[in-house]
């Protein structure tokens, strides 16, 4: 393969017409992560002879006459917080450390169906909790564009994979932002679908009212692809909704639709002032594309932010409570139970997993309960309504997908309140369960990727897949991180 940069598309169609085996690919995509991963860090676990099977596999369909679906020979990165059977899954903690789970996720399964090659599972920050894939018991992403900035979290790891083209789509996973915070810092496209459109079966939870398991790719035909391979209900996730998905009409573009332009965010003095004009000239390539631009002020940013944390800490805090080391992963031996629960969750346990943990047991506790975690609830059934109200008036919601361009490694773990910030924008879409797109949008004045955020009304990701092809058509596809261009 001459290009790892290829779109999905394109890699299928010439697996497909025989210029290239699927094969073929998988072996020099496993080169190229040999040869750029140590420096990068993007990749935790990389599975060779799964990878070369499984491109074995879609060939042998291929001569057979088979179709070997839609996405036949492309390549994908997995967040090792997707269970995959036989295949260690850490979720970037040393108290999962050599867990291989006896089951794969659902989308895995779909991924599989579709014809894609999983070559490895991508590094993140640790239990999904993180925006700067710094927090991993594994070390640290680089970001592909300048090796000094973080890739953005909790999936760096997929986002930072598909930007250096090691592959050509990855999955990750999105509980405040944590898919399209770091497409925006690597350059890619990121998508969060509505609460419920994907299966979350075989997702290791952080929040399950909030995570959500969404796409990278470099192109948002690319995208809508992986969306349909893995989108629909599944009777192992109650969540799961069987609502139609939805086809994706790229010609249809914009004309007729009402864009709302968050311009209250732009006036944010954390804004940078590249993020505030590509974000302006977003709406202004949709506005000439036939879009009707409206102001529209979004619910305050701080309220979003703080009802978001003490939700999500809260709901950690009950879902790592299974981490004990009896049932998998780390056990510290003790004299009694007790103490050997308190070994192996301290030595387990990061330093920023623990304080989730403590900051939601304190939210839950006895007379705290009601100021805090009911409050915050009262808050997201505001939120939600405000924005029914919203998409009232507006089919679309433009914003930034982060206030700034990808900060240095190292410039926020000593301050967690600026750490959580990086998600200020992000969090609404969670907390009201709407579908939403970072789209890249050039760099600014560094040669850092900025990128703009579109959201949706619930079920309506088709309306963010078209203003995407609008923006690409006139953008251009992302570029290609320095260092990266080699075949």
């Amino acid at each position: 393969m001459s290009d790892f940069f290829s779109s999905a598309a394109q890699v299928t169609a010439r697996i497909k017409k025989g210029e290239v085996s699927a094969r073929e690919l998988a072996v020099e995509t496993l080169d190229r992560i040999e040869k750029h991963n140590p420096d990068l860090g993007i990749f935790l676990t990389v599975t060779p002879d799964a990878a070369i099977s499984t491109a074995e596999s879609v060939d042998a369909r291929i001569r057979a006459g088979d179709d070997p679906g839609p996405l036949a020979g492309v390549t994908v990165g997995l967040k090792d917080n997707l269970c995959t059977r036989g295949i260690p899954t850490t979720a970037g903690s040393r108290i999962l450390e050599g867990h291989t789970p006896l089951y794969d996720a659902t989308v895995v399964k779909r991924l599989r169906t579709a014809g894609c090659v999983a070559v490895g599972k991508t590094n993140l920050d640790e239990f999904a909790m993180g925006s700067s894939n710094e927090n991993s018991a594994y070390g640290p992403v680089k970001n592909p564009w300048n090796r000094d900035r973080v890739p953005g979290g909790s999936s760096g790891g997929s986002a930072a994979a598909v930007a250096s083209g090691m592959v050509t789509l990855s999955l990750g996973s999105d509980t405040g932002g944590s898919i399209r915070q770091p497409a925006s810092f690597c350059g890619v496209y990121g998508l969060k679908p509505t609460y419920g459109r994907i299966s979350r079966f075989g997702l290791i939870a952080f929040a399950s009212s909030l995570d959500q398991i969404g796409g990278f790719s470099r192109d948002i035909e690319s995208l809508s692809l992986l969306y349909q391979a893995i989108a629909g209900g599944d009777d192992r996730d109650a969540t799961a909704s069987t609502r139609t998905v939805e086809p994706v009409d790229f010609a249809a573009g914009v004309d007729g639709l009402r864009l709302g332009m968050a311009g209250n965010l732009l006036q944010d003095p954390g804004v940078e002032p590249t993020v505030a004009a590509r974000t302006r000239e977003a709406a202004a390539i949709l506005t000439q594309a036939g879009a009707t631009e409206r102001d529209c002020r979004l619910p305050d940013p701080g309220i979003a932010i703080s009802a978001y944390y003490l939700l999500a800490t809260a709901e950690a805090s009950s879902n790592l409570a299974r981490y004990d080391g009896v049932r998998y992963g780390l056990r510290v031996p003790d004299s009694n139970l007790t103490d050997m629960y308190r070994k192996t969750r301290s030595e387990g346990f990061g330093v920023e997993v623990k304080r989730r943990i403590m900051l939601g047991t304190f939210a839950l506790s006895a007379g705290y309960y009601d100021a805090y975690y009911a409050r915050a609830q009262r808050t997201r059934d505001v939120l939600t309504q405000e924005f029914k109200k919203l998409f009232q008036e507006v089919d679309l919601i433009l914003l930034p997908t982060s206030p700034t361009t990808a900060f240095g490694l190292g410039e926020r773990t000593q301050d967690p309140l600026a750490m959580y910030l990086a998600d200020v924008f992000t969090v609404y879409a969670n907390l009201a369960g709407l579908p939403g797109i970072s789209i890249p949008m050039g760099e600014d004045q560094d040669g850092l990727p900025v990128g703009v955020q579109l959201l949706a009304p619930r079920w309506q990701e088709d309306l963010l897949f078209r203003a995407a092809g609008v923006l690409e058509r006139t953008r251009g596809k992302p570029g290609i991180p320095p260092g990266l261009e080699d075949a």
